[in-house]
């Protein structure tokens, strides 16, 4: 990339100078993130989304503007520039197909444009960290240009280039940790031998933060990593070392097909086959800082940076205590939202309907619909569970394994396990949405109500099937429907029951 000379030396403005400040990709995983800490530093937070409902149970949302737009939409991305001075633009689509990497450089070029006459200051851009003399993977190479494009704008552009991103939630983070704890011994392609710099999440964020108050012009790349240079492989074992593991041995093989890597990967790990794939090509080359020009621009973080075992302990940590505020599984999806009953908007419809009455009241049952899936499971069969997210992991989907960010709260967006919460309204209702794969579509809604002294607990398995498969796989499932649903109804109940009777015993009292 082009920009000004690597030796230039600049200094952040002094002080903190507030900004208004626009992030794109706020439902994502480092956006997400960044929108507190940027309002906390004192800034004016637009934030640009397709899908609001997706940031609904955000704590900062009332703290924010929020504009519904695509980055597709030209005058209205100027529109809701006007009067921002840095613009952040933290978005990177990990589908892929014909024609994916003109697309993601159009919109770069739209949302260039739109900056410019809305006379925006400075872009802010986080791609991926590279060597310059290889032939870089699809997504890489997308990221490159995106990138360039921001450079070669009249606007002051500052482009981070960070490698593997480790953090509680994060993709890369999930996927060496699934990786590691699968097999003692696991045979791993060539590239695990690659020489990965990682950093943690939060320096990212660090970085992130210091450029809306740099003093330009600035207009370059700048590669940010740990300063710690490991293999996949020693990172794979420094993550067993760190989680209590007994020591992993990883077995480098001749396997250059990145494709069968990725589908090893989207076999062991949570992550879906459409983002494994990516993620195994992105580690197809070493990924190490080419310089450290950063540190004449940024300070480095109070304590200096996170070394790559650190970052993990902080990972495990945060997920131990149930403080994963942002998870790769919840970017990128938008709803599709559920037609209203009764007609279903002219569907087909397929549907297994149960209620189940008992002397429990409603907020008992309620911690429970919340709380489930993940390690809390899905209260019927989990062996048949099991065998259908294995076999849908299998087949390219999303599987069990991603289990949820909290064990027990849930926000409209976010995934649990094959399903996303499309619909959340706390203390009665709960709609997931399936991410499974299906000839169709398919919704799981659980909702609880008042009834008499006790409460009424309702649970809708809604299927719209696509032409004949979609029909035959319905009633496939049907005798396994007629298991677990009816067990699922009940023990939801009983383990609400379990639930208020604990809490209603008198306390325990010690001398």
């Amino acid at each position: 990339m082009t920009g000004m000379p690597e030796n230039q030396q600049m200094t952040p403005a002094p002080g903190t100078a507030a900004k208004t400040v626009l992030v794109t990709g706020a439902t994502g995983y480092i956006g997400g993130r960044l929108v507190p800490r940027l309002l906390e530093a004192g800034h004016r937070v637009k934030v640009l989304v397709r899908t609001p409902a997706k940031i609904a149970g955000v704590p900062w949302l009332a703290d924010v503007e929020v504009i519904q737009s695509s980055l597709d939409d030209g005058d209205a991305l100027r529109a809701a520039l006007e009067g921002v001075d840095v613009f952040y633009y933290l978005v990177h689509s990990m589908a892929g197909g014909a024609g994916f990497e003109a697309k993601e450089k159009a919109m770069a070029r739209t949302a260039a444009q739109a900056a410019v006459e809305a006379g925006v200051d400075r872009i802010v851009y986080l791609g991926g960290l590279h060597p310059s003399d290889v032939e870089l993977s699809t997504h890489m190479r997308s990221r490159e240009a995106v990138g360039q494009v921001f450079l070669d704008s009249p606007v002051d552009a500052v482009v981070f280039q960070a490698g593997v991103v480790i953090g509680s939630g994060s993709a890369s983070f999930e996927m060496i940790r699934h990786l590691s704890e699968a097999l003692p011994v696991m045979p791993a392609p060539s590239w695990v031998r690659n020489k990965i710099e990682a950093i943690a999440v939060r320096d990212v964020l660090h970085y992130l933060l210091g450029a809306a108050s740099l003093q330009g012009p600035v207009n370059r790349t700048f590669d940010i990593g740990c300063r710690q240079v490991l293999s996949y492989a020693a990172m794979m074992q420094e993550y067993a070392a760190e989680a209590g593991l007994p020591k992993r041995f990883v077995l480098a093989l001749p396997v250059p097909a990145p494709k069968l890597a990725g589908m090893w990967v989207a076999l062991t790990t949570p992550i879906p086959l459409s983002m494994s794939l990516p993620l195994v090509e992105s580690l197809q080359h070493d990924a190490v800082s080419r310089e450290h020009d950063i540190d004449a621009v940024i300070p480095q973080p109070d304590g200096g940076l996170t070394d790559f075992r650190s970052a993990v302990s902080l990972a495990l940590g945060r997920e131990r205590d149930g403080q994963v505020t942002t998870v790769w599984s919840n970017a990128g999806a938008d709803a599709d939202p559920l037609p209203s009953d009764p007609d279903w908007a002219g569907h087909r419809v397929y549907l297994d309907d149960r209620t189940f009455s008992s002397d429990v009241a409603p907020q008992h049952v309620w911690t429970i619909i919340e709380g489930i899936g993940g390690k809390n499971g899905w209260y019927s069969m989990p062996l048949a569970w099991s065998v259908r997210g294995w076999i849908d992991s299998v087949t390219g989907g999303a599987g069990l394994s991603r289990g949820r960010r909290h064990p027990h709260l849930l926000a409209e967006g976010e995934a649990v396990d094959w399903w996303r919460a499309e619909r959340v309204e706390r203390g009665s209702l709960l709609r997931l949405r399936a991410e499974m794969r299906v000839p169709g579509r398919a919704w799981l809604e659980l909702s609880v109500e008042p009834e008499g002294t006790g409460s009424r607990y309702r649970q809708r398995a809604i299927f719209f099937p696509k032409g004949l498969s979609g029909r035959l796989y319905w009633l496939a499932v049907l005798p396994f429907h007629s298991l677990i649903f009816p067990a699922m109804s009940r023990n939801i109940t009983a383990a609400a029951k379990a639930l208020q009777d604990e809490e209603s015993k008198p306390a325990s009292h010690t001398a």
